[in-house]
């Protein structure tokens, strides 16, 4: 009978568990000096090879920690006994045991605790610190170092070598002061990080506080203008308690935090001029699916009047705002982006524009030939021009960007001598309507 057709049964001792390799390999162990033969799926992927294990290393793979835990029981008890023989030692007022037993605990000791040195160091120190440190310890020895060579050869016939104790003792001072000096500077350092951190963290923690401010602003805005159905629906009344609300919150928030409210408002066109019925007040619409604008009679939701006067709006985002008839008296709008931005009617009194960005800004409306400033008096002109134009006198206009020919003529015609001399390009053949 043939043995090969009738297969005997495995023998269950000829195999051992599978162990995991660390790349996540399935490896059928065996004993030390069998090859390792692959599974039948992973043979097909050519994706293991024989390797030779032994019975230390398999029991490494299936229980890491295990690895050095005999050691290091080991190493604990002989340190314990190395304690008690070093106290029996000193006990018994023996020299010799107490000195053998105190190196046998140091040693046992130093063999525990070093496998984790590396981690410690790394742990503790920074990166950034460790050449530092290394380099501190180079500069002291190599002092030292100086130091005792510093004697040599100045006696014939004596050691080369002849350690300058004074000299020592007087580094050793220095050291002393130099840590004592390193232990202060740490300090100072350690809290200044902290009031760095705790810097950042109310700063970032006063954004969220902001920015919850504004969305509840921008909602309460939104019901007192709007009415159930999303009609603009303002009385004299609620358009009073949105602009006494747009003030209170216009003094609490930053520049960029001002930035979205004008946007919001312009956006949503709340400061824009709005034609409207002289019986009920209600809105018109203009035909076209929005409200109907009246630059000389409309009525705005909100009326920013002075909240701006003075305020501090550099490199913040307002493009396409609505700022028409808003006082900007001393107004900080350095490296803002004005792109499209309305200043008819504007004023801008002592203003900073330096660097801003006014591509398509409006300062004025009609002809730029026959358009001035506002005035108190007198009615604004929307089709010649006639007192719709910002006031712009004494505004600083140092490195404006993307200035037109037509708002360099306006802003060279009445802006005075002072801001002239700011004004990219020059005011050469423009005359001074202003007079001074």
């Amino acid at each position: 009978m043939n043995n090969d057709s009738n297969p005997s049964p495995p023998n269950p001792d000829n195999y051992s568990p599978a162990v995991e390799s660390p790349n996540g390999t399935e490896l059928a162990i065996t004993p030390a000096k069998t090859a390792i033969e692959p599974s039948n799926s992973v043979a097909e992927k050519n994706e293991k090879e024989e390797i030779q294990l032994s019975p230390t290393y398999i029991n490494s793979l299936a229980n890491p920690e295990e690895g050095e835990g005999p050691r290091n029981r080991g190493a604990s008890i002989v340190t314990l006994l190395a304690i008690a023989v070093m106290i029996l030692g000193l006990a018994v007022d023996n020299v010799i045991l107490g000195y053998i037993s105190a190196v046998v605990a140091m040693i046992a000791s130093i063999r525990m605790i070093w496998p984790s040195w590396g981690n410690v160091w790394k742990t503790l120190i920074p990166p950034v610190w460790r050449n530092l440190i290394i380099a501190c310890f180079g500069i002291l020895a190599a002092i030292v170092g100086l130091l005792m060579l510093s004697g040599a050869n100045q006696q014939p016939g004596s050691r080369n070598i002849q350690i300058n104790w004074d000299a020592i003792g007087a580094v050793g001072e220095l050291i002393g002061a130099l840590g004592q000096i390193l232990i202060a500077i740490i300090a100072v350092y350690v809290a200044w990080r902290q009031y760095v951190i705790s810097k950042d963290l109310t700063i970032q923690q006063n954004r969220i506080t902001q920015q919850q401010t504004i969305d509840a602003y921008f909602q309460g805005v939104s019901e007192l203008a709007m009415d159930e159905k999303g009609f603009l629906e303002d009385w004299p009344q609620e358009r009073a308690i949105a602009e006494g609300r747009t003030a209170a919150i216009v003094k609490s928030v930053d520049g960029e935090g001002k930035a979205k409210i004008l946007r919001f408002l312009s956006q949503s066109k709340l400061v824009t001029p709005i034609k409207r019925d002289r019986q009920l007040g209600r809105p018109i619409l203009d035909g076209n699916g929005g409200y109907a604008e009246d630059r000389e009679y409309g009525i705005r939701v909100i009326d920013l009047g002075v909240m701006l006067a003075g305020a501090d709006l550099t490199k913040t985002d307002l493009r396409w705002t609505d700022l028409s008839d808003a006082n900007l008296v001393r107004a900080n709008l350095s490296g803002c982006d004005l792109v499209k931005a309305n200043f008819s009617r504007t004023i801008l009194y002592e203003a900073n524009l330096t660097g801003a960005d006014l591509r398509g800004a409006r300062f004025f409306y009609g002809s730029v030939e026959t358009s001035t400033p506002r005035s108190r008096t007198q009615i604004p002109n929307y089709q010649t021009g006639s007192c719709t134009g910002a006031v712009v006198e004494n505004v600083n206009f140092t490195g404006v960007k993307r200035l037109s020919e037509e708002q360099r003529y306006y802003c060279c015609a009445w802006s005075g001598e002072k801001s002239r001399k700011t004004i990219p390009g020059g005011c050469d053949g423009i005359p001074n309507k202003l007079g001074r």
